[in-house]
């Protein structure tokens, strides 16, 4: 096949006014035509969704026609820093990635940390938008001002570490003092579109759910390759170093941030977790692992040399290597782990190592080998695990079926009760009959089953803000909207969600204010989250998605195997939904009321 350079117009729209925190304009990346284009973002959008997930969300929501194929060339990927990142706020290096979904069909966002982000906010842009499929691979350069696609041939059929690798080798002695490239890009897994294909950025740091690296993968768009040296604008430096030896200051004070998971990193859940009866163990069977201690962060701790790594600005660093391998997160233990009946750490270790080379999301890879191991009625080996990863990365032999998720997986099968997911999306490392909180919160979670939409397990099992009582729903019905407006609004500052072991959305709005010299309170904090989450329910519900969608498999609403947890009730359950219809302001089928949209000036 003949090397085709593929052609680039680039076009500016000129920003007439300044700002503080953004740069008030974003790429817009035409793969069909290969034009690229600056454009200006009215300040009101950015001050009412912020960037990250709720710039994305708002873009997409504009820009996406209802019912499209997400492997369509119509499908729109964006990519999104927010106001905090690039600016030394503590654990504010994240970026966020927004699409329709191709495993779940809903509205999705992941985010990732590393320096990703802060290298796209430095190159002088607040996010990058990509429209339509290129004829062939490429990938985008953002050098600051001078943007190009470029052929990607020499990186198409490779996995994240030899792209990494490749494109390490080929931009090192351009990258120097603070003008350093990042990549994020796709494996072989995202080219084949698995429906849980991951997108890997800075090798190790993964927006892994839902199957964003699929719809790059669609589009013919191998990797990004951001540089850039620009100091992000802050609006009163002496008060936003105030502000941020407060969250310093929070942070260390917090036993969980400061020792847990700077000691430990998250497999510091594992026993907890274990202890409390909730690890997802045998499909989620059962919710205590005998062997749980052989895979815990303190197994980690005592047989590996463990090596830390911090994001832009963090100073947990709950991030960790072995060797050349990645210590798992918890959710990576959890699934692959006793959810598969596995206790071998060493095996569940080498398993994400060839997940993450894939570009494969650990949580539906776990959750659909326990899947499929029930279907087969029997437990599935190292080996035979590791060959159905790669035909899973393939998309190819038996693993074609997987590599449609747990839900496709089961359907095809006949056992659809197997599937341990809502809309389509797997359940992460916490059984529901032990936090009925974070039941709900799957329940009714916009991109699916997923614990980062609230973390309920904060109040919970931490108690932090405070604790709750984890065995009933009373009073969560009105909780579960702050928890999830808070997220929404984290997720578009954007910044790692362990700051809120320390940190609070007072303290998030007044170092918002500083960088911005816009004021915030923390109740506009949480409306921007409410408007957020609101859109998304919007754009779900266009896609067809109703409130018979917020619901749990079947058996979460019996006891577990193990007598170790018992079924939720059902009706308790239902009556919860309807009152968290009722806080939010919904009709009771689940709908945004007109009084509601137009309280958070959301135009339809």
């Amino acid at each position: 096949m003949a090397i085709v350079l593929v052609g680039v117009n680039l076009l500016f729209e000129r920003v007439f006014y300044f700002m503080f925190g953004w740069w008030g304009k974003g790429l817009e990346v035409d793969l069909g035509s290969g034009e690229i284009t600056v454009k200006q973002l009215p300040r009101e959008i950015l001050e009412m969704y912020l960037g990250g997930r709720g710039l994305g969300v708002k873009l997409l929501w504009d820009y996406l026609p209802a019912g499209i194929d997400p492997l369509s060339p119509q499908n729109v990927l964006i990519f999104a820093a927010g106001p905090l990142t690039g600016t030394r706020t503590p654990a504010a290096g994240r970026h966020a990635v927004v699409a329709k979904s191709p495993l779940t069909g809903t509205i999705f966002d992941g985010n990732a940390g590393g320096y990703w982000g802060t290298a796209l906010k430095k190159a002088g842009y607040d996010y990058i938008c990509f429209k339509g499929r290129a004829a062939s691979p490429v990938f985008l350069m953002v050098r600051g001002e001078r943007v190009s696609l470029e052929n990607a041939d020499f990186l198409w059929g490779k996995n994240t570490g030899q792209t990494m690798k490749l494109l390490g080798d080929r931009f090192s002695a351009e990258s120097k003092g603070t003008f350093k490239y990042r990549f994020s890009c796709i494996g072989r897994a995202g080219e084949k579109g698995v429906a849980f294909a991951s997108i890997m950025s800075d090798s190790g740091n993964v927006c892994g759910r839902g199957g964003l690296g699929a719809v790059m993968g669609s589009k013919n768009l191998k990797a990004i390759v951001v540089g850039g040296g620009k100091r992000v604008p802050i609006a009163d430096d002496d008060v936003f170093a105030r502000y941020r030896r407060d969250i310093l200051r929070l942070l260390v004070a917090s036993p969980v941030s400061s020792k847990g998971l700077s000691s430990f990193g998250t497999p510091v859940l594992v026993n907890l977790i274990n202890y409390m009866r909730l690890l997802p163990t045998n499909n989620f069977r059962s919710v205590y692992f005998p062997e749980a201690d052989e895979i815990s962060g303190e197994k980690i701790r005592d047989n590996f040399e463990r090596k830390k790594k911090a994001c832009y600005g963090c100073p947990i660093a709950c991030k960790a290597r072995a060797g050349e391998m990645e210590i798992p997160e918890y959710e990576t233990l959890a699934l692959l782990g006793p959810a598969c009946n596995n206790s071998s750490l060493e095996s569940i270790m080498e398993i994400n190592t060839l997940c993450n080379d894939y570009g494969l999301d650990t949580i539906t890879t776990g959750a659909t080998l326990a899947c499929y191991a029930e279907i087969l009625g029997k437990n599935l080996q190292r080996e035979e695990m590791l060959e159905l990863i790669r035909q899973v990365g393939e998309n190819e032999g038996a693993g074609a079926q997987l590599a449609g998720g747990s839900a496709f997986l089961a359907a095809k099968r006949g056992k659809p009760e197997a599937a341990m997911q809502v809309k389509k999306l797997e359940l992460p490392g916490y059984d529901p009959r032990g936090a009925l909180g974070m039941a709900l919160g799957y329940a009714t979670s916009n991109r699916g089953g997923c614990h980062l939409r609230a973390y309920m397990i904060g109040p919970e099992i931490f108690g932090k803000p405070k604790l709750l009582n984890r065995l009933t729903l009373a009073d969560k019905a009105g909780l579960l909207p702050v928890f999830q407006n808070f997220f929404a609004a984290m997720d578009s500052l954007v910044v790692c969600k362990f700051v809120t072991f320390g940190a609070g959305e007072e303290e998030l709005a007044a170092i918002l204010g500083s960088v911005t010299g816009v004021y915030y309170s923390a109740q506009d904090l949480l409306r921007i989250g409410e408007r957020i989450w609101n859109l998304e329910r919007l754009f779900n519900q266009r896609e067809g998605f109703s409130a018979g969608d917020d619901t749990l498999p079947e058996r979460f609403f019996q006891d577990s195997a193990d007598g170790y947890a018992g079924g939720i009730d059902r009706d308790e359950f239902l009556r919860a939904l309807r009152e968290y219809y009722f806080y939010r302001g919904w009709t009771e089928e689940g709908i945004p009321s007109a009084e509601k949209l137009a309280q958070l000036e959301i135009e339809v």
